[in-house]
């Protein structure tokens, strides 16, 4: 498996006065198994890159790249390539809806056409990886605690076995003992399920700590650098 960007350029409102370069000249490789951290201040491209990885926006110019594939070739299916790519949004508990927890975890699967035994063990599976109990299968999503909320919202995106996860500051908010959690579970799907993992943050600190190498988007092209 790898997902790669090949000299990637993303320019909002080209041609027009409001133009603006967020991407220039980016070139990333992703691989199984890796575990890797992407930091850059407000504004530096982080989201924007990120949107690029499994096609949710097209590059202004260069490709992207999984398994040798070109994903904004006409007759690439998005739609396979996304649940072998997940994303998770910055404030992902935003995005949970259904009415109990396991429903909610249950939606992606079944986006899949996956049968109901497929779904329900993919679903109790990723519960049970990010630490959510049986006793809260039932309960609406909506009662949880942030930590738990954000917890959920990933499972449901585990619940699709992706290949790469992506998480868009996922830490973000939460106290010190949740964002340790988080990282743990994080760091465990890599080692058990050989799982590639990109996460932004803001922390360097706590990216070099996690992370096989660190990417640094900075600067108004949003150059990327590696940190080994």
């Amino acid at each position: 498996m790898a997902l790669l960007l090949n000299h990637v350029e993303h320019v909002y409102g080209k041609g027009t006065a409001f133009e603006k370069v967020a991407l220039y000249d980016i070139n990333l490789q992703i691989n199984e198994g890796e575990f890797i951290g992407l930091i850059g201040h407000t504004g530096s491209g982080k989201s924007t890159l990120i949107q690029h990885l499994n096609g949710l926006l097209k590059p202004t110019d260069g490709g992207v790249y999984y398994n040798g594939e070109d994903i904004n070739e006409k007759g690439f299916s998005k739609k396979k390539l996304r649940s072998k790519v997940g994303i998770v949004f910055q404030y992902p508990e935003q995005q949970l809806f259904e009415t109990t927890v396991l429903e909610d975890v249950k939606f992606g699967p079944k986006n899949l056409g996956l049968d109901n035994l497929e779904i329900d063990l993919r679903s109790y599976e990723a519960l049970k990886q990010v630490g959510i109990g049986e006793d809260l299968l039932d309960v609406s999503p909506f009662e949880l605690s942030g930590g738990q909320k954000r917890r959920v919202a990933i499972a449901g995106v585990l619940a699709m076995k992706p290949e790469v996860l992506i998480l868009d500051e996922p830490t973000s908010f939460l106290d010190i003992r949740h964002k340790l959690e988080l990282l743990s579970i994080l760091k465990k799907m890599v080692l058990e399920h050989h799982t590639a993992v990109l996460m932004s943050l803001h922390e360097l600190d706590l990216a070099q700590k996690i992370s096989d190498y660190v990417i640094c988007v900075h600067g108004d092209l949003s150059l990327i650098h590696i940190s080994e």
